[in-house]
């Protein structure tokens, strides 16, 4: 889709930075930023240590700047109007399985705040020229694991790999259909297993403010959404393990993952408990179930005071953060398909107009194999 992202990431391991990319972020900073000081002279250092090495290294300052940026420039994220208070932690330092396992549980704990969740990243080593940093295998750090036994499968279907793999390397899941998956870690061309603690895990059972019966499905999902398989790009350095979370949205899950004919699949079971009639799609079935699924998160969240964001209210949040970056003379990329929220699209606003879906950089990528 987007020709500058589209490197694999062993070439993007064993190349040297470009230096019009550095440049690009360099100054993009010091013109955010006025604070940063003289950009040719710290041009000057960075031009030097690419000679020199291939690479160069970010200050904190540009981390963190990266970082943030990265997110504003997500353009299918509805959720960047707070993107300034994104906290990033410096594990830059961190390269073997246990420390970046370690450090993982920490970013969980300090993100999930007791339910008051915070946007955080921790941002490990970066690759370097002939040089490939550690990766994560899971795409979020919190995933449950997916099971086919005869046939059927029990748990979420879009984790049967992930599954499959923690399996070969010794994990031995309970076959339940919330189980927890082990962090899988990429060093040194290998890959190792590293299990969750359970105090790091804020998990929420669902519920229905109508319904006592909807207790009894059985259904929860996990507080903090870690996606932890993206590439960090900063000024054409790439951080391929660096998890980052917001806060959910509550059609994520409830008209995503729960909701979805491919993960969880729960409308058909809700709708005869409901008691509707589904005989025909007339009969609105579907759509009338998923408005009820999507009141039953929302509720459970607010019970569990976890934080958690309805579609409407973070629809009108995000035409806030696009006026700031008009007045700002900013472009604001957004892909439509993502932005516009699964359930009742076109009663918000982000439904009714066009948007630039551009990439810009600094940003958060996939790269093939990563």
């Amino acid at each position: 889709m987007r020709t500058w992202w589209k490197r694999t990431d062993e070439a993007r391991s064993g190349e040297e930075v470009d230096w019009r990319e550095a440049e690009e972020f360099v100054r993009l900073h010091h013109a955010e930023v006025p604070s940063a000081g003289p950009v040719e002279a710290r041009l000057r250092e960075i031009a030097a240590e690419i000679e020199q090495t291939g690479t160069y290294t970010h200050t904190l300052d540009e981390l963190t700047f990266g970082a943030r940026v990265a997110w504003r420039n997500s353009g299918r994220c509805i959720g960047r109007l707070y993107w300034q208070s994104l906290r990033v932690r410096d594990r830059r330092e961190v390269d073997t399985a246990d420390a970046i396992a370690d450090e993982c549980v920490a970013h969980l704990r300090e993100a999930t705040n007791g339910g008051r969740v915070r946007p955080t990243i921790t941002v490990f080593a970066p690759d370097r020229p002939g040089q490939r940093a550690a990766r994560i295998r899971n795409d979020q750090l919190i995933r449950y694991a997916g099971y086919e036994r005869d046939g059927e499968i029990v748990g979420d279907p879009a984790h049967l790999d992930l599954t499959r793999e923690a399996a070969a390397l010794g994990w031995e899941g309970r076959g339940g259909r919330f189980d927890v998956l082990p962090l899988l870690i990429e060093v040194k061309d290998h890959v190792e297993m590293r299990e969750l603690p359970a105090d790091a895990i804020l998990e929420v059972p669902i519920s229905h403010p109508h319904y006592p019966w909807f207790g009894e499905l059985g259904l929860r999902w996990h507080a903090v959404p870690a996606i932890s398989n993206m590439c960090l790009e900063i000024g054409g350095v790439c951080y391929p393990a660096a998890p980052f979370n917001g806060w959910y949205m509550g059609t994520e899950i409830g008209a995503r993952n729960l909701a979805d004919t491919g993960r969880y699949d729960q409308l058909p079971l809700i709708a005869r408990r409901l008691g509707m009639d589904t005989s025909s799609d007339r009969t609105l079935w579907r759509d009338h179930t998923l408005v009820e699924l999507n009141v039953a998160v929302l509720h459970s969240f607010a019970e569990a005071g976890v934080t958690m964001t309805d579609h409407h209210t973070e629809a009108r949040r995000f035409m806030t953060h696009l006026e700031k970056e008009e007045r700002s003379g900013r472009v604001c990329p957004a892909d439509w398909s993502w932005i516009v929220p699964p359930l009742s699209g076109a009663l918000t606003p982000v439904f009714h107009r066009y948007y630039d879906d551009v990439a810009l950089r600094p940003s958060f990528t996939h790269h093939r194999g990563l």
